[in-house]
């Protein structure tokens, strides 16, 4: 372990490390929210310009083209330019985009911004979470994380408050919620005052000097507030490989290399496996809702608290990710999730519906909970948002080809055959992280790294942080 991960990993965690989660946060719920509320606006414009079912479809699949491609390149931009400037145009993007959408006049340009506006939405969730990652002492990594993309949740129930509020109330209303996803363009000001770079991944650029100032920094925020450090253990440097000084090619080659081959498999059946399953079933559940005979007064009302009940999930496993691991989140929230489903199908009374439905919210969004802790960690510093952004990249193709399938299997089998089809991939992506996946709970990133890449490992401990309010 280097002296900048020890001086990190040392640092109790108080006030500084919760204010970047606010930070991060704060733009998983605005992303959250841009997402969700084009479902909402669909149906009106669909009406505005007189849209044709492939039209509609096309527009309904913009965000995740965009975010299919901002995930991947700005994955392996961060990796090579940094995580903060990458985070900022990507935040500048999305806002502009999205408020540009609300002010067009034809579908065409609406879809063409919609991409954009996913474009600067994948490239900056994708690096929010590894850049948290490389700040949080090991004890809280996992909470930290899992709890960030827990603010997504905020977004959805948000959106369907807007929609059902704003969107169904006024002629314009879609238009005003297009401008609303717009406004986290004011962080922009706060993120270029309050974040760092990353010193982890400046020292992987051999900016050593850069690191130590960042680091120096933010241990005299902590003298500032009166908070005692513990002395930092002695350390023993790792050497940078060589694969490090590589470009865009050489660091996603790098992904598929023997040392990290069987980790990016993982990685990549895990994300496909969980936006496979979870855009099959939440697709479908207005569907099965209306086939139940609900209405659509109550559809909504089940909607909000399908949407509500993801909080609980989210914050649940980002608790139990520090408790039994992410291994043991991701598989069993998936594994749960699946159950869910199926009791979904078979339900028929009112309350069985909304129940299997909360259920299938609160498991479903748990797992990414943990997916988007454990990611980050199985990746090296130098190619951790490379392989973070390629991961939910492919997840993408999961969420895309999902419908495709189900549009296949539904008319042959029905909901029963959708769901079961669902859980079979969920419980293959459970099993592949249960059984292949490396343990990171309660370990340094620099301890796992040195794991996958054959390096030998940390000899010296680190004292246990504690927490620190402040």
């Amino acid at each position: 372990m280097s002296a900048i991960a020890a001086r990190l990993e040392r640092l109790p965690v108080s006030g500084f490390h919760r204010k970047l989660l606010l930070i991060g946060g704060l733009g998983y719920m605005f992303d959250g929210l841009d997402s969700s509320s084009l479902a909402f606006l669909l149906p009106v414009v669909g009406k505005l310009w007189h849209l044709s079912s492939v039209q509609t479809g096309l527009v309904a699949s913009s965000t995740y083209i965009g975010y299919f491609f901002g995930a991947f390149l700005s994955g392996v931009l961060a990796d090579l330019i940094g995580r903060r400037r990458i985070m900022m145009t990507a935040l500048l993007i999305y806002c502009v985009a999205s408020f540009a959408s609300g002010m067009v006049n034809d579908w065409h340009t609406f879809f063409a911004l919609r991409i954009v506006a996913g474009f600067g939405s994948g490239a900056e969730t994708v690096v929010i979470a590894p850049f948290l990652a490389e700040f949080v002492p090991r004890r809280y990594r996992g909470m930290f994380c899992g709890a960030l993309v827990g603010f997504m949740s905020f977004g959805y129930l948000s959106s369907s408050i807007l929609g059902f509020t704003v969107v169904r109330n006024f002629p314009e209303g879609w238009r005003y919620v297009a401008v609303i996803t717009s406004l986290p363009v004011v962080m922009l000001l706060w993120w270029r005052r309050t974040l760092p770079e990353s010193p982890r991944w400046l020292e992987s650029q051999r900016r050593t000097g850069e690191a130590d100032s960042i680091v120096s920094a933010i241990e005299a925020w902590f003298v500032r507030k009166g908070i005692s450090l513990p002395a930092v253990s002695p350390v023993r440097e790792v050497p940078m490989p060589a694969h490090k000084r590589g470009g865009a090619v050489a660091n996603v080659l790098t992904l598929w290399s023997r040392p990290l081959a069987g980790t990016t498999a993982v990685s990549w059946a895990m994300w496909f496996s969980v936006a496979f399953a979870y855009y099959s079933f939440f697709a479908w559940i207005p569907s099965l809702l209306v086939k139940q005979g609900l209405t659509i007064t109550q559809s909504f009302g089940y909607s909000i608290a399908i949407y509500a009940s993801q909080i609980p999930g989210y914050f649940s496993a980002a608790w139990l990710n520090e408790r039994i691991g992410r291994k043991g989140v991701v598989s069993s929230y998936m594994l749960l999730g699946g159950l869910s489903a199926i009791a979904l199908a078979f339900s028929h009374a009112e309350m069985q519906i909304m129940a299997a439905g909360m259920c299938l919210s609160f498991f479903m969004n748990g797992a990414f909970a943990g997916v988007y802790a454990y990611t980050p960690e199985i990746f090296p510093t130098s190619v951790r948002t490379t392989g973070t952004g390629s991961s939910s990249s492919f997840g993408r193709i999961g969420s895309v080809s999902a419908p495709i399938l189900v549009g296949v299997v539904y008319p042959m089998f029905g909901f029963t055959g959708v769901f079961g089809m669902t859980t079979v991939v969920l419980a293959v992506g459970a099993c592949l992280v249960l059984f292949f996946g490396i343990e990171t709970r309660n370990r340094s990133l620099e301890d796992i790294e040195a794991e996958e890449l054959g390096k030998p490992h940390d000899v010296h401990g680190l004292q246990q942080p504690t927490e620190v309010r402040g």
